[in-house]
């Protein structure tokens, strides 16, 4: 029996991240059940290729979006099993066997990872255990805690969503009631939120949220999005 489960990972200048992301793959490996690895660029112009290349990943390059770049690496995919990380998120050691145990459970239901940040502060802690509990009781976890589903379910409910952004919680909407917590963390760093301030990178995350599900754009989101980004 092949392996059952595609990886896709949408990078844009990932850089070392992408590195730690693939190193803790190698678990599902091991455990014979990663079909293949999928790396979907939007342009990158540092050592993401390179990293790429070592890797011996299948790389499929297109118009940048993290949506797009996700559903572009779906549709190069194989496997029975899609496993959609961020390119800097790292799955704990365990994660292979949760993983299996998953699959072997109920392929109608879709799992996500518990999120955990890459540092001991205490607003990781807080922000992290939101986003936890918002995944738990709302069934919206976002796309850094990662998404395992079978493809078959995937196309139940119309594909991966290739938007801009949101595309996380457009999926998780669709996905709802077929959501279930995998007991495993997922390790997302927190750059971001150290540069900006976890309070301001908060708040900033509620507000597109609420904008979104208000009905704005999410084309119009992501340029804003990109734009605070480079400004901070």
């Amino acid at each position: 029996m092949r392996a059952p489960i595609s990886v896709i990972i949408p990078t844009l200048n990932a850089g070392p991240g992408l590195a730690r992301t693939l190193g803790s793959l190698g678990a599902g490996l091991e455990a014979g059940l990663l079909r293949e690895l999928i790396i979907s660029d939007g342009g990158s112009n540092d050592e993401t290729l390179a990293i790429v290349e070592a890797a011996g990943a299948e790389l499929v390059q297109g118009s940048v979006g993290r949506g797009v770049q996700i559903a572009r690496g779906i549709a190069a995919a194989e496997g029975a099993w899609l496993l959609v990380l961020h390119a800097d998120t790292v799955l704990d050691g365990d994660w292979a066997d949760a993983a299996h145990a998953h699959i072997a459970g109920d392929q109608a239901k879709a799992g996500y990872f518990r999120l955990r940040f890459d540092t001991g502060a205490f607003a990781a802690w807080v922000v992290a255990g939101w986003a936890n509990l918002r995944s738990r009781l709302l069934g919206l976890p976002y796309g850094d805690q990662g998404i395992l589903v079978s493809a078959q379910l995937l196309a139940d409910v119309g594909g991966y969503p290739p938007l801009p952004l949101m595309e996380d919680v457009a999926l998780a909407r669709a996905l709802r009631g077929r959501l279930v917590a995998v007991p495993v963390n997922a390790r997302t760093s927190a750059a971001k939120y150290v540069r900006e301030g976890w309070l301001r990178r908060g708040a900033k995350n509620l507000w597109l949220l609420v904008r979104y599900f208000c009905g704005a754009d999410p084309a119009q989101l992501a340029r804003r999005y990109q734009q605070s980004d480079r400004s901070s």
